[in-house]
């Protein structure tokens, strides 16, 4: 099972809702957490360590290799195996935990948005809700044909600066989603590769409605 920390419900129900937080590259399970005291009392919310050591606290859910020309490689065999790990952490934490089947929100930051799209497109059904910030849909991990019984609604944000995942990359998802009959929403942000309070407020309110 994956490392994780968790905030418990604030109102005590039967079956929480459950939303859990994957990190970006080179980040640790701390990062998002910081999002986790303003986030709705009902959630069980957990933030889950990626699984590839980094060294000096930082971890990532597949290695990004840059060779002379600054491209970047992503190691998509590693991504498809931390997809399937977080497919399983989904079921353990449900399980242990006894949450709202019908209630789980997957949010990732960058490296983390990449997988929960993955995840949201391979694994039909396995979470409701994806909110993505600053990441992409890798057509490379989803290149099987898209199941037409997903009925995750999914959350966009990017910046318009961001210098490590360009926002025409960003921009592809809602188009991609669209062809394929998903709902979303998305929303770009004057900043780079972070999440802006404007930004924020806008998906907490998202997942409030949705509650």
């Amino acid at each position: 099972m994956l490392q994780y920390i968790k905030r418990e419900p604030k109102k005590v129900t039967e079956n929480p809702p459950l939303l859990i937080l994957l990190h970006g590259y080179g980040s640790n399970e701390q990062d998002l957490f910081s999002f986790a005291e303003e986030l709705p009392d009902e959630f069980l919310i957990v933030s889950a360590q990626a699984p590839i050591e980094m060294g000096y606290g930082a971890y990532a859910w597949f290695s990004i290799n840059f060779d002379g020309n600054n491209e970047k490689f992503y190691d998509l065999e590693e991504a498809a195996e931390s997809v399937q790990k977080i497919a399983s952490f989904i079921d353990e934490i449900k399980a242990k935990y006894t949450t709202n089947p019908d209630k789980t929100f997957l949010l990732g930051f960058s490296q983390g948005t990449i997988l929960s799209y993955t995840l949201s497109l391979t694994i039909p059904n396995k979470v409701q809700y994806v909110i993505g910030l600053s990441g992409f849909i890798n057509e490379a991990l989803t290149s099987q044909e898209i199941s037409t019984d997903i009925k995750t609604d999914y959350y966009i944000s990017h910046g318009t600066v961001d210098q490590v995942i360009p926002v025409d990359w960003a921009r592809k998802a809602p188009e991609f989603l669209t062809k394929h009959n998903l709902k979303n929403v998305y929303s770009e942000y004057p900043v780079g590769h972070g999440v802006a309070p404007q930004n924020f407020y806008s998906f907490k309110k998202w997942i409030e409605e949705r509650l």
